[in-house]
């Protein structure tokens, strides 16, 4: 159901059995897929992609123009996969020439009051509790949980089934299934319970965990961590994935638990 008193653009894409409610307002050059519901007073401005059986809250916006003085109208998009709910007052970014789009993936929960800024790429079943603001360009891998009141800054990679406690400030690399907390950001874990409840068996966290000691625990710079665990670890799907992070940043990864 389409209130009559929302504002919908002649020229939206509005897939089957889309309800949205009053004074919504949906622009020209937008999509939505089908099943989805649009809440009061949400605003889908031009170049949302919004895919199927999504639940956008009230006083959300999707794609707004960056936040970004280099911006100069490109035709950019913001592609918000299927099953994904944005709650209330979230505010999301179309990207830039950087990127040309700003992408949150498949079954994510974004909380109220988050910002996803220009260009970011978040993967799928990411969940974004209150009012955590990302900058720029950030990027997060699949199934990361993020705290409430947390910033992370432009440019950072966040790795796949990450923990990052609420009221922390990432301005490095948080790599692949680790928890990130405390005060100034520091490793402090592996995320052994959210692993557990994706399916990883014992003999593939303890292995883990025998990664991070190398990385963490014997005092080496990164270059030399990535040598050790090419000697002494065998290939295997969680030893490749930290070792392409590690390689891949370019912002050096969060500190160990002796230097917080």
């Amino acid at each position: 159901m389409i209130s009559p008193q929302a504002h919908i653009h002649p020229e939206a894409v509005i897939g089957a059995n889309v309800t949205i409610e009053p004074f919504a307002v949906v622009q020209k050059n937008t999509v939505i897929g089908e099943d989805t519901w649009i809440g009061p007073h949400a605003q889908i401005c031009e170049g949302a992609r919004i895919g199927k059986n999504c639940k956008i809250y009230a006083g959300a916006q999707i794609a707004s123009i960056p936040q970004d003085l280099k911006f100069a109208g490109e035709d950019t998009t913001a592609e918000i996969g299927d099953n994904t709910t944005i709650r209330e007052y979230v505010t999301i970014s179309r990207g830039t020439s950087d990127r040309m789009t700003t992408k949150v993936g498949n079954n994510c929960l974004l909380m109220a009051y988050c910002h996803v800024a220009h260009d970011c790429i978040l993967g799928d079943y990411v969940i974004m509790s209150n009012s955590v603001q990302l900058a720029g360009h950030v990027q997060i891998d699949n199934n990361v949980v993020i705290g409430g009141m947390s910033g992370v800054h432009q440019f950072v990679h966040i790795g796949e089934h990450v923990m990052v406690a609420g009221f922390t400030k990432t301005t490095k690399d948080v790599p692949p299934y680790v928890m990130a907390g405390r005060v100034p950001q520091a490793f402090t874990g592996v995320n052994s319970v959210g692993l557990r409840r994706r399916g990883f068996s014992n003999d593939q966290i303890y292995l883990i965990q025998d990664i991070y000691r190398i990385v963490y625990n014997r005092g080496l710079n990164t270059t030399t961590a990535i040598e050790q665990l090419e000697k002494e670890i065998a290939s295997g799907p969680e030893r490749d994935a930290i070792i392409s992070f590690l390689k891949g940043s370019e912002r050096g990864i969060i500190r160990g638990n002796e230097d917080a």
